[in-house]
């Protein structure tokens, strides 16, 4: 009903531009608390999406995919139920129920945001939007009808979509992508994964869980290569326990058959050509920017030479008043940085100057366990030339770790040897996003390592794994033994 009476309401068709302080083309995470805030400052303010009220993390994307996860979590203490002294008398999966507590989860947050719309004022417009003019986009309604709006600013919030290369037969194997296999109401007999990245490695344990045979297939020599060499095989251990074929430093020759029946992926591996078969075919290899038909060049506005929205460090486009914010104008692909570039144009139109140079980008891998990181990894440090103490230690050293039996991982921590200010962290942990936010509160505010270590945190708790962590290098560790330390536990 909300749905019905917001489109209604945006349905007319206008001649001449409507003018608004700010027009949101694209209704993204970061446009969308925008709009709300903007509108709720006061200013007429409009959000044109082709389709997702919120963009894709509610709809397609973050939540979704972390609501499926969860679910093949709670498969997955089934299978280990005898560990905790229960008993059952076995279970089955029904996807089509998992899939419907996906999508009432999607149906309730979309109610959430129609109503935030309605509160604040501002105007959700779903059509197909794109500039005919400086600060001026022409909207297509589902009916055909056309309306025109003219900002005062612009704002630019398109995101990006899951890329296809072009590997031969590929696209007439009508492969998945991670929009379609959150959709699915049956479990594959045998998936096959082409990425070994964060979409492919989080869907491959996932679907392993729920009872398919999985195949993860990277052109990389270790899963996640940004990260550093102890995560890539601590990675690759998890999904080989849990029966989960790994095959790396592939090069995909060819594709054939039709994902949902039967596909075939030829790939080279040490120079040996293997085929792969299965029943369904998962495309995880990167992201595309949505820039194509927004009619940019009629507004003035460059891409990069990656197709990408050209910003500078405020997020200003080429065009005056023309701003964009997301993954389209290239940040790092987080929900939670297109929150951050709100906030930097939020304070550029207000007034103030606020940039993206320097800013913490946190992330986290929602495997079970979880892999999080903020800040320099080993390999960064040693490109730069860092100095740094390194602090590593078991999950098992976690009693609250025990206490669940999640002892699967490690805790490991770069610090600067002079300052004993912590550079970076990375957990492979249960709780592994949770630990880090502690660790990066810690870094915003500059406090050395020691103020951790010698805190006191709630027992038993994950968080409290800090303390025997930053107590693993012997405290009267002098700052100029650092070099000697260098990339070197103290004690593990």
């Amino acid at each position: 009903m909300q749905s019905e009476m917001l489109q209604s309401t945006s349905s007319h068709p206008s001649p001449n531009p409507e003018d608004y302080d700010l027009v949101f083309l694209g209704g993204g995470t970061g446009s969308t608390l925008a709009a709300w805030t903007f509108a709720s400052e006061g200013r007429r303010v409009a959000v044109i999406d082709r389709r997702y009220i919120g963009g894709s993390c509610p709809n397609i994307a973050c939540l979704p995919s972390k609501n499926i996860i969860h679910s093949a979590k709670v498969a997955s203490f089934f299978r280990r139920s005898d560990e905790f002294g229960i008993t059952h008398g076995g279970f089955t999966i029904d996807m089509s129920r998992v899939r419907e507590r996906k999508r009432a989860m999607v149906r309730g947050l979309n109610e959430m945001y129609l109503s935030n719309y309605q509160k604040v004022g501002a105007e959700f417009i779903r059509g197909s939007g794109r500039f005919v003019a400086p600060r001026t986009v022409e909207v297509t309604l589902a009916n055909g009808a056309t309306r025109r709006l003219r900002g005062t600013n612009v704002i630019v919030s398109t995101g990006t979509r899951a890329s296809l290369e072009e590997i031969p037969g590929l696209a007439e194997a009508q492969p998945l992508t991670h929009i379609e296999a959150l959709e699915l109401a049956e479990i594959p007999e045998h998936l096959l994964v082409i990425g070994s990245g964060y979409v492919g490695v989080e869907f491959a344990q996932a679907m392993r869980r729920f009872g398919s045979r999985v195949s993860v297939v990277g052109r990389r020599e270790r899963l996640m290569p940004q990260e550093d060499e102890d995560v890539g095989e601590a990675l690759r251990s998890l999904l080989e326990d849990e029966g989960i074929e790994v095959v790396l430093n592939a090069r995909i020759e060819r594709v054939s058959g039709k994902s949902g029946y039967s596909v075939s992926v030829a790939i080279e591996e040490k120079g040996i050509e293997k085929i792969l078969k299965g029943s369904h075919l998962l495309v995880a290899t990167g992201r595309t920017p949505n820039t194509e038909g927004l009619g940019l060049e009629s507004a003035g506005v460059e891409l990069t030479d990656r197709g990408y929205i050209r910003v500078n460090e405020r997020l200003q486009t080429t065009a005056p008043g023309i701003w964009a914010i997301g993954e389209v104008a290239g940040s790092p692909q987080f929900t939670h940085i297109s929150v951050d570039d709100f906030r930097v144009v939020h304070d550029n139109l207000n007034g103030n100057d606020h940039v993206t140079t320097g800013r913490q980008v946190p992330y986290c891998l929602f495997t079970d366990p979880e892999l999080a990181r903020i800040g320099l990894n080993e390999n960064e440090a040693k490109i730069q030339g860092t100095p740094y103490l390194l602090f590593k230690i078991p999950m098992e050293a976690n009693l609250r770790a025990r206490t669940i039996s999640e002892t699967r991982g490690f805790l490991k921590a770069l610090v600067d040897s002079e300052s004993h200010h912590v550079l970076g962290f990375t957990a492979f942990g249960v709780g592994a996003a949770e630990i880090m936010s502690a660790v990066q509160v810690a870094m915003i505010a500059r406090m050395p390592y020691t103020k951790l270590r010698d805190a006191i945190l709630t027992h038993p708790t994950l968080v409290e794994g800090l303390i025997p962590l930053f107590s693993s290098v012997p405290i009267n560790l002098k700052p100029d033994r650092g070099a000697a330390a260098l990339s070197q536990p103290a004690r593990r």
